[in-house]
């Protein structure tokens, strides 16, 4: 059993404090807002009132927030994550964030005796909930495999991908198919509707075919009924769609079908949707369309 701390307690970050309390670890955490936290604390989540303090009553401490200005709200300053390092303790960022941003971190990270990983996932909060959360690592081997018990009680499925920032580079790689695939989804349904079959039929008939990717069975009903809280709201998938093409143009990779589903994304923030999950790509392919909700 280990000594953690974990800073950012949203959706994601809670639930992932919840299975490591699960497992038997003394949990310390922080949250931006303290009543978010409360479910956790009265589970036995000790609470604290800087990341600072976080890290130094910490032996690992873990980072989930949305992004880059986020994380550095939690990690600059006298009452930042960086002011409690010392020598021997463990940084796990699973931000989604710029590779070089993560790279820049784990060099101040080191600047103080510790140590970081960046460890994004891939799934959402019903894979989180089930136990079949991907973790991709980044940083010294040497390091991953002190942490890698740690990242198992969260994910069973935990990969070593390469130096600092690799891993980052390997998550946006696998979020950018997201919205990809959200995008051909959603035309073979419009398609599909249009020519007379039932939307709900058409649904059935591709989550149980050969298209039918983790993504498409858990999302395809969405198009049907959205969620009454977004699994990862437009905002957030724009974001790595944004990174995604950075990174492109960083690495001179054309990403035509990753910049045609930004577009649509930027078309949902438009109608007023950033806040609803991803899926609502077919609400704005639909309304394109001439088809109603």
């Amino acid at each position: 059993m280990a000594n953690l701390g974990f800073i950012g307690l949203g959706v994601m970050g809670g639930n992932m404090v919840a299975r490591l309390l699960e497992k038997g670890h003394a949990v310390t955490g922080y949250n931006r807002t303290r009543s978010k936290a409360q479910w956790l604390i009265d589970r036995g989540m000790k609470w604290a009132d800087s990341p600072r303090v976080v890290v130094q009553r910490s032996h690992v401490t873990f980072t989930m927030v949305t992004n880059a200005t986020a994380l550095a709200a939690v990690t600059d300053g006298p009452d930042g994550l960086l002011a409690g390092f010392s020598t021997g303790k463990f940084h796990i960022d699973m931000s989604t964030i710029s590779p070089d941003v993560s790279r820049a971190l784990a060099a101040k990270v080191r600047e103080k005796g510790a140590d970081m990983v960046d460890a994004p996932v891939s799934g959402s909060i019903i894979t989180l909930q089930q136990g079949k959360l991907s973790v991709m690592v980044g940083g010294r081997k040497e390091t991953f495999e002190r942490l890698k018990p740690l990242l198992q009680d969260i994910g069973p499925k935990v990969t070593h991908v390469g130096d600092n920032g690799v891993a980052l580079s390997m998550k946006i790689a696998v979020n950018l198919q997201l919205a990809v695939q959200m995008m051909a989804f959603s035309e073979g349904v419009l398609l599909a509707e249009k020519s007379g079959i039932p939307r709900e039929v058409a649904v059935d008939v591709m989550v149980h075919s050969a298209i039918a990717s983790p993504m498409i069975q858990y999302r395809g009903p969405f198009v049907i009924e959205q969620p009454k809280e977004a699994w990862f709201d437009v905002n957030m998938m724009q974001k790595d769609m944004l990174l995604a093409m950075e990174l492109g143009r960083k690495l001179n990779v054309p990403l035509p079908t990753t910049a045609l589903s930004n577009e649509l994304l930027t078309a949902a923030r438009g109608m007023g949707w950033e806040k609803t999950d991803f899926a609502v790509i077919f609400d704005v392919l639909a309304r394109m369309s001439g088809v109603s909700k």
